[in-house]
């Protein structure tokens, strides 16, 4: 009996891995948000008959790509150790919520519109673009307080020199720093440098200088934080799967490490027949 769970189980793992598999998947989560967008429509009766038999199919295919996942684990309880996991098991669950004569219908409706973040835990690339993302969250943290620091100096500048000239859009230090947001996004940002360039003729380096601090400075800093993050997540990843430069040089790394204990073994075992030769 042990003898044909594990030969079972092997297959599962073969079918989990296998490109095909993985490809029909994510043809699925496409097909599934295909339906989601066309269930936004007005249509005639038949297509709304189409479009909900076509949901509990792409259901039913997620529960039972779900069930080979879980099987294929060594251990069930590993299957739930991968976040991506955990997230792939409440969408489809969720989804196993009966959406009609139900009292959550838009909950569910709205809960079956995360399936397509499924492509994020399906394709390895895009995992490492999100886990990048997560990861640098916390040190663009720091990056925000100082921005914030320099959007709320400018704006209180702004609102004390440029009030008078146009309350709406300078009246106070909040309503300035949304103006501020405006110029940092470059939205217009020359018609309010130039009404308040009528009055005050050197206010163009007030604005130049704000946007080469926060447009160019602070957004390159983050721009440079991902960057280094994606990096690390991609070497990461090569080390793990064995391929690419990362990878390789792991191998590299390992093995020589391992080559290293072994001559320090034999070292030591030379050193020791050397000093019984010696002995009378």
């Amino acid at each position: 009996m042990k003898f044909t769970a594990s030969k079972l189980q092997d297959k599962l793992m073969e079918i989990r891995s296998n490109k095909v598999f993985e490809l029909t998947v994510i043809a699925i989560i496409i097909i599934s948000a295909l339906t989601i967008g066309a269930s936004t429509y007005d249509m005639n009766p038949s297509w709304v008959k189409l479009v909900q038999l076509l949901d509990i199919g792409i259901t039913i295919f997620f529960l039972i790509e779900i069930l080979i996942r879980m099987a294929a684990e060594k251990k069930f309880v590993n299957f739930f150790k991968s976040g991506w996991n955990v997230f792939d098991f409440l969408i489809v669950t969720v989804s196993l919520i009966p959406i009609e004569d139900s009292e959550m219908v838009l909950l569910a409706r709205l809960i079956r519109i995360f399936r397509v973040l499924r492509l994020v835990s399906v394709i390895p690339e895009l995992r490492v673009l999100i886990n990048s993302l997560l990861i640098a969250i916390p040190r663009m943290g720091y990056v925000l307080v100082l921005m914030f620091i320099i959007f709320y100096i400018y704006a209180a500048m702004g609102s004390f020199l440029f009030e008078k000239i146009n309350p709406v859009l300078w009246g106070d230090i909040s309503i300035s720093m949304l103006t501020l947001f405006r110029v940092s996004t470059f939205e217009d940002w020359t018609d309010v440098m130039y009404e308040t360039m009528d009055i005050y003729a050197w206010s163009w380096i007030y604005y130049l200088t704000f946007i080469f601090l926060t447009t160019f400075v602070f957004m390159n800093m983050m721009i440079g934080i991902i960057l280094d993050v994606m990096q690390s997540e991609h070497e990461k990843v090569s080390r793990e799967t064995g391929e690419g430069e990362a990878g390789e040089v792991h191998w590299i790394k390992e093995h020589t490490s391992a080559i290293e204990t072994r001559m320090e073994r034999m070292e030591r075992l030379l050193e020791q027949v050397a000093s019984n030769q010696k002995k009378p």
